[in-house]
């Protein structure tokens, strides 16, 4: 059967793939344009399946939301390359707007539909694509922030007053705690969130320096409980400095509203 130029350019487009390989699935499937990309699915799919143990370093975040409902997915790729190509952009989108119906929590496991916008990434790029990880939450309020190159997120969730825009700055100034700069990583959103025994062993430490101050008990305690205040702050989301708001050097609860809070946030990073 002979198999036109156009049929060939057709599939080529739904495809993404070369003009040899389209040419070829039409032929094997006598022109059905379904029954060929079917055909490529399961002939370049079995390919890709020995490439599965290949690295993959690359990737990109998105997050899809949907009213109280809110998830961040990592796709990962082999190369930047890929990772920046719009099809996979769009591909991780759509596997994280399926991921807002998932149950909250974390996603280990892609669903079917995101198997298969996967399954059509390796087939088009040729690479090991997968499924990085996942993380679903919910809340009376959700924002995001997405930096620009798609390697760093983070969702947040609250409760009361709290606009769009202080939910995305708060995001980005989780993107901002990293360590390395001004701020800590928040080791919780406030002082109910710490893990009891990091407390204890910063409370051992303060008291520990402050008696090798060689001042009086009382004095000494009152320093004590200083470096503890200032610990506290260093290590909530709602101690530390905001980022938008340097100047001012006032931390993120003095930006939250009466009787509003939040409630959690999950961060990724590539």
């Amino acid at each position: 059967m002979a198999i036109s130029a156009k049929a060939v350019m057709d599939l080529r487009k739904k495809t993404g793939l070369g003009m040899m390989e389209c040419k070829k699935a039409l032929t094997e499937t006598d022109g059905d344009e379904a029954a060929a990309i079917q055909w490529l699915q399961e002939t370049l799919g079995a390919k890709m399946d020995g490439r599965s143990d290949r690295e993959a370093g690359e990737g990109a975040i998105a997050v899809g939301s949907n009213g109280n409902n809110i998830a961040m997915i990592l796709l990962k790729a082999e190369t930047d390359f890929t990772a920046k190509n719009d099809a996979f952009v769009e591909g991780a989108q759509k596997i994280a707007d399926d991921a807002v119906s998932a149950a909250e929590g974390e996603i280990t496991d892609a669903s079917d539909a995101a198997k298969e916008v996967i399954e059509n990434l390796r087939i088009t790029t040729k690479e090991n694509i997968s499924f990085g990880k996942g993380v679903k939450l919910t809340g009376d309020k959700v924002g995001s922030y997405v930096h620009s190159n798609r390697k760093i997120g983070v969702i947040v969730t609250g409760e009361g007053d709290l606009s769009d825009d202080l939910l995305k700055g708060i995001c980005q100034h989780l993107v901002a705690a990293d360590g390395q700069g001004q701020w800590q990583v928040p080791l919780g959103i406030d002082r109910d969130d710490l893990p009891a025994d990091q407390v204890e062993t910063a409370k051992n430490a303060a008291v520990e320096e402050a008696a090798a101050s060689g001042k009086p008990k009382e004095i000494a305690e009152k320093i004590a409980d200083g470096k503890m205040r200032k610990w506290f702050d260093d290590h909530t989301l709602m101690g530390q400095v905001y980022v938008r708001e340097m100047d001012a050097k006032k931390p993120i609860r003095d930006y939250i509203p009466d009787g509003a809070k939040i409630t959690g946030y999950q961060k990724f990073e590539l």
